[in-house]
């Protein structure tokens, strides 16, 4: 009978402990939204593929627990973006989100998910509105806010003493944004101010106008596909030599090789290069183009610092990221090495970082990169934080 209670009693802790690993090692759910098809999904590729690699390089585990990434894609438009956030909340049971290329689709779903009190590691749209007085403090953005790196190219551009600069946007939030950041450190009146559709690859009209206009420089922006039009554009026109091309996110590594050796000499604004000399960035660029064959964009950067941001989190908390609290304060820590050195969050949850500027130039194997020639701003803070009822 002795013998009988005690093998019970093994059988029982077993089972217990069994079950304990179990539940230890269940995976947890993410859910990727990102522009994965049409003109501007390298964005969303890039975004995926730096949060993959960080999963990769951890045996598809973060903070030492395994996860299932649920990819979705948001086509560039609000109405499938809710349709995808509301299946990953509702049907998935995610408790996090990331990705989120475009600021239209922020803007379309930010509200449903962190009212929802789900986590939202934004790695690429940063609108105004949730840098302010829209934010939550379930959103933890790991990019940046839209003006910032147009606030540098501001910045650079009054340094260099131009007078009369002509301004090109794509009409939406992240548009606004930009223009709003170059003029918030570029104080000389516009020459002109031209906004066009988020679909537009057309750009002869507008160039017109930029040649009509006579300016010292131009200042655009435009992601993705639609910044490798108008490049090309702007250079057949013959506009590369006669008025310096200073821009944000219309050069990268993504775009770069599709626009070719015209693009040498546009000047970028931006939070990364791939030249920055800091080990974990070192490190990233390495492993990056030894997995896809590829200079990593800005893109793929941010989103690197998702997965490292969310390894740190989720070890914090040893799993356990149904304990929303625990979880929220091991984010707001940021206890990881990010690709760009210093990382802190400010009290809206956007990165307190510094900005750079960029030069396109060819590297030693003879490709197109993105060179840094400039610090603008150091550890700064977005213009936005202090709307932000958050402390």
């Amino acid at each position: 009978m002795k013998n009988m209670f005690k093998q019970a009693l093994y059988a029982s802790a077993l089972s217990l402990a069994l079950a304990g690993v179990a539940v230890a090692q269940d995976p947890i759910k993410i859910g990727f939204i990102g522009e994965l098809s049409g003109p501007t999904a390298g964005v969303g590729q890039d975004q995926l593929d730096g949060f993959n690699l960080l999963l990769d390089q951890k045996g598809g585990k973060l903070g030492g627990v395994p996860v299932t990434l649920v990819r979705e894609d948001s086509q560039m438009k609000p109405d499938v973006a809710k349709q995808v956030a509301r299946s990953l909340v509702e049907r998935e049971k995610v408790p996090i989100i990331t990705g989120i290329s475009f600021s239209n689709i922020m803007m379309s779903i930010h509200q449903y998910i962190t009212e929802n009190e789900v986590f939202l590691i934004g790695s690429n749209a940063g609108p105004s509105q949730i840098a302010g007085a829209q934010c939550s403090p379930y959103q933890f953005i790991t990019s940046w806010q839209g003006d910032q790196a147009a606030e540098a190219v501001g910045q650079y551009a009054t340094d260099k003493g131009y007078k009369n600069v002509v301004v090109l946007a794509p009409n939406y939030q992240a548009g606004k944004d930009i223009v709003s950041g170059f003029k918030r450190y570029y104080k000389e009146p516009l020459a002109e101010e031209l906004y066009t559709s988020l679909t537009q690859i057309d750009f002869s009209a507008e160039l017109s106008q930029v040649v009509a206009a006579k300016p010292d420089a131009v200042f655009a922006f435009f992601p993705g596909g639609l910044g490798v039009a108008f490049a090309k554009q702007y250079a057949q026109a013959g506009l590369m030599n006669q008025y310096p091309l200073l821009t944000t996110f219309v050069v990268d590594a993504l775009s770069l090789p599709a626009i070719g050796d015209t693009a040498l000499g546009i000047v970028s604004g931006g939070f990364w290069a791939p030249d920055f000399d800091n080990a974990q960035s070192r490190q990233f660029v390495q492993a990056f183009e030894a997995k896809y064959g590829r200079i990593p964009s800005n893109y793929a950067a941010q989103s690197y610092d998702a997965a490292l941001l969310l390894d740190s989190a989720i070890a914090k908390v040893k799993g356990n990221v149904a304990d929303k609290p625990a979880f929220m304060a091991a984010l707001k820590e940021a206890d990881f090495d990010s690709v760009r050195g210093d990382f802190s969050f400010s009290n809206n949850n956007f990165p307190k970082q510094g900005m750079h500027v960029m030069e396109v130039v060819k590297d030693d194997k003879g490709r197109l990169t993105l060179k840094t020639i400039g610090t603008p701003f150091k550890s700064y803070q977005d213009a936005y934080h202090a709307q932000c009822p958050l402390k």
